[in-house]
Parts: structure tokens; C-alpha cells; sequence
């Protein structure tokens, strides 16, 4: 394709998200394309962005995202990209362009009204939401680490109920009061949550709760499965297990879940496990509005089907990137995980494509690097697996290791989206933060 169109237009090029995927492809793609040929647009309901792996700090106050997070206005206007504010709704792709749903403000009044923006190549980055199989009262009752906004609800709700706790306890020292979590879900968000509320809670008594610690944090972690962290090994998993468990958190595996009610979580044995806010981490699907969004074939979770260039199978004017994508690697059972570096990758791919298209040169297919997994449990411990390359296979790490390399990871992101530079500058700041700004966001 030409980089102008027949019509004399600058070629549009429209990304929809703006997560870890989307963020990094909108980057590239603004930093590296003339912009007086290509128009790079990415949309997003969210004026700002925050690395989806770090909503379990902010949940619990350990993190502030209002030091971390990324403006897509400013950053779309050092990378050469434009951004609009918007939820997508639809797909036109008769008329190739994508319809953007009314934006509301808190009063109820219309901002801007339903629109479309056109596009030459749209990439889809979408991510995913929390599955809650059907499961009676999850969506009700529950909270899942979907968004900032989620994480944020959940940390009010957290600070609300142990002020509550200290109270009863200032009024009464002998009165058994708690505050009760339980956890659905034993995969990396559900461990890292647990670990990180202990943290949290031993900081509470010295920002007003004084006589609040980790020993009135009642936290249940229930998996269906028959251990936590699937992806890992069964030691690094059973050393995992240990270090909740020495926390005070009780592990509960085998359990699957049938329902919640607003002060509990039924398990199928008939066990009702008390609590005064329950987090659904339990799978994750791709958004309800994907399903056969623009008569593109979809799976039953909502994601959009791609081949090995990373176009969806009935356009391949549109692409899709991360959790919303579904690809099976040919001769492999199972597809790409949803996880965060496979964004990264495939963010990568379809950079090239992209540039190969728009040249009428051959495309190359997406190739899942497994890099391994790591779970941080707060400041306590990190495990995980690498793929050992240097070693013949997978190798095991934990401790301080394991926690370099889990915070590299950000820092790869960081890289990513704000150059090496500002990257490096931003990770300076991050480190004089943690020294001269309070160690929990309170408010």
C-alpha cells in the first residue's frame, strides 16, 4: 500500500487500547513514521495508563498510580501519535471505520456524541476482563482487577473497614474484629494481592491506625485447581504456599466456588467463607462488546481469532494484539497465555507487519518467546521460572534474584514507552520516591 492514499490522505493507521501492547505499538509507530504520511490514532476509555501487572499494589496502597501512570495526551504528543477519548463500539469494516460510543460526564450530559474515525489498518489491544464463568453473585458482589478504577475502589473499601477495626478495637481491645478478604483465584494477581495486603497492613499503625497490623487481616485465598500458581512449578508453587501461609494467609486448593452473596463465598463443600470484600482473580475473557464485533470470527471468551501474521482471519486489514487475541501456534494444543510480555511480543510483530504492508513487502509470523513467569510476593519474597537458555531448559529462581528480574520487567516497560532517557529518569524518581514519599497511599 502507499503510504498516501489514492485520495491524497495521509494513511491511518488506528490502535484500540492503550494497555502494555497498544501503548508500545502506538510508540513505535509515532516515533518511526513520517508524519506528514501516516495519521497513528490510538483510542481509549481511560485518559491515562498503568502497567496492568502493578493494580495489585495500587489496590492494596502500595503503590501511588498517580505517580506511575502515563497521560496518553502528553505522551501522544512527544511520540507523534494522536489520541482520542472513547469506548469502541463497533466495527465498520465495510466503510473501514471503527464506531466510538458516546462519551457521558458525571451529570449525565452528553460530551460528544457517537462517532467514527476511519482506518486503513486497525489493530485491536483491547486486553481482557475477569470470567466469572457464570458463577451467581460474582459479578455482583465482587470486585476483579480489571482497571485503576477497580483497584482504587477496592483500596477505599480496604481503608474503610480497617479504620472500622481500629475503632472497635480503640472502644474494646478485647473485641474480635478483622478485617476479612477473601481471594478467588490462585493464579499470579491473587498471590501477589494476598502478599501485598500483609505488607500493607504492618505500615497501617504508623499512618494513624494505631493499633491496626497484620494480626487483624483475615485473608483467604481459594483456588479450584489442585495447588496455586499453575504456571510454575510444584516446588516454587509449595514454596509459594509457604510464604502465604507464614503471612497468615489460608490457602484453600481444591475449592471450587458456586456462588458469593454480599458477606460471603460459598464454596461447593457447602463451606461459607465470611468477608467484607471479596476480589474475583479467577480467568480472565475478552470483553462482552467483542463478541462477533464486525462479523469477525470470535471464540466463546470474546477473543477475536488471528493467524500467524496476527490478522484476524476474515480482514486482514485488522489486526489483534494481547489477551484479545486468540492464536494457536500450529502444532501446539494450547494458545498464547495471556500475559503481559506476550503483548510485548506481539506488539513487535505486528510493528513489522505493519511497515511490511504498507511496503508491499512479505510479512513475518508471530513466534511466542516463553521467557518464564514470576510472582512477587511483596517485599517478602519473588519465585518464578525462567527459560534457562544458557542452562538446557527452565530454571527455577527465588529471593532477591527473582526480584531483580521481576522489576526489570517494569523497567523494560518503562523503556518501551518513554525512551531511554526518560525511562532511566523516571526510574531514578521512582527510586527517591520510595524513600521520601509516604509507603502507602491513604486516600
Amino acid at each position: 500500500m502507499p503510504r498516501t492514499r489514492p485520495d491524497g490522505k495521509k494513511t491511518q493507521i488506528v490502535v484500540v487500547g492503550g494497555g502494555a501492547g497498544g501503548l508500545e505499538l502506538v510508540t513505535k509507530l509515532g516515533a518511526n513514521l513520517s508524519r506528514q504520511d501516516f495519521d497513528i490514532i490510538l483510542v481509549d476509555r481511560n485518559a491515562t495508563h498503568i502497567w496492568k501487572p502493578l493494580l495489585h499494589e495500587v489496590a492494596a496502597g502500595s503503590l501511588d498510580a498517580n505517580l506511575d501512570e502515563v497521560g496518553y495526551r502528553g505522551h501522544a504528543f512527544r511520540w507523534g501519535y494522536r489520541y482520542f477519548d472513547g469506548a469502541l463500539e463497533d466495527i465498520d469494516r465495510a466503510a473501514k471505520q471503527i464506531v466510538v460510543a458516546p462519551i457521558i460526564d458525571e451529570d449525565g450530559n452528553e460530551v460528544i456524541g457517537r462517532h467514527r474515525i476511519r482506518y486503513d489498518y486497525l489493530v485491536m489491544a483491547v486486553g481482557s476482563v475477569s470470567n466469572d464463568f457464570g458463577t451467581p453473585g460474582v459479578r455482583e458482589n465482587t470486585i476483579s482487577l480489571d482497571t485503576r478504577a477497580d483497584a482504587d475502589r477496592f483500596r477505599r473499601r480496604l481503608l474503610n473497614q480497617c479504620l472500622r477495626v481500629s475503632r472497635q478495637m480503640t472502644a474494646d481491645p478485647d473485641a474480635e474484629s478483622y478485617a476479612r478478604v477473601a481471594i478467588v483465584g490462585g493464579g499470579a494477581t491473587g498471590v501477589e494481592l494476598a502478599a501485598e495486603l500483609y505488607s500493607a497492613a504492618t505500615a497501617l499503625g504508623f499512618y494513624g491506625l494505631e493499633v491496626f497490623d497484620e494480626k487483624r487481616l483475615q485473608v483467604t485465598l481459594i483456588e479450584a485447581g489442585p495447588r496455586i500458581l499453575p504456571a510454575l512449578p510444584d516446588k516454587l508453587a509449595a514454596s509459594a504456599t509457604a510464604e502465604l501461609e507464614a503471612l497468615g494467609v489460608r490457602v484453600l486448593a481444591n475449592t471450587p466456588v458456586t456462588s458469593a452473596t454480599p458477606e460471603a463465598i460459598i464454596t461447593k463443600s457447602g463451606e461459607v467463607i465470611g468477608a467484607d470484600i471479596m476480589v474475583w482473580a479467577a480467568g480472565v475473557k475478552g470483553a462482552p462488546f467483542l463478541a462477533n464485533i464486525g462479523g469477525l470470527e470470535t471464540t466463546r471468551n470474546n477473543q477475536l481469532v488471528v493467524g500467524s501474521t496476527l490478522q484476524t482471519t476474515l480482514d486482514d486489514c485488522i489486526f489483534a494484539i494481547g489477551d484479545c487475541a486468540y492464536y494457536v501456534p500450529e502444532g501446539q494444543g494450547r494458545p498464547i497465555p495471556p500475559r503481559a510480555q506476550a503483548a510485548h511480543q506481539m506488539a513487535t510483530t505486528v510493528y513489522h507487519n505493519l511497515r511490511a504492508a504498507i511496503a508491499g513487502k512479505p510479512m513475518r509470523d508471530f513466534v511466542y518467546r516463553d521467557k518464564g513467569s514470576l510472582v512477587s510476593l511483596a517485599r517478602y519474597t519473588t519465585v518464578g521460572s525462567l527459560m534457562g537458555n544458557l542452562v538446557g531448559g527452565r530454571m527455577a529462581i527465588e529471593g532477591r534474584l527473582a526480584r531483580l528480574v521481576y522489576t526489570s520487567l517494569y523497567r523494560m516497560h518503562l523503556l518501551a514507552i518513554h525512551g531511554w532517557v526518560k525511562g532511566f529518569s523516571l526510574l531514578l524518581v521512582g527510586h527517591v520516591n520510595q524513600v521520601v514519599r509516604p509507603q502507602l497511599k491513604l486516600h
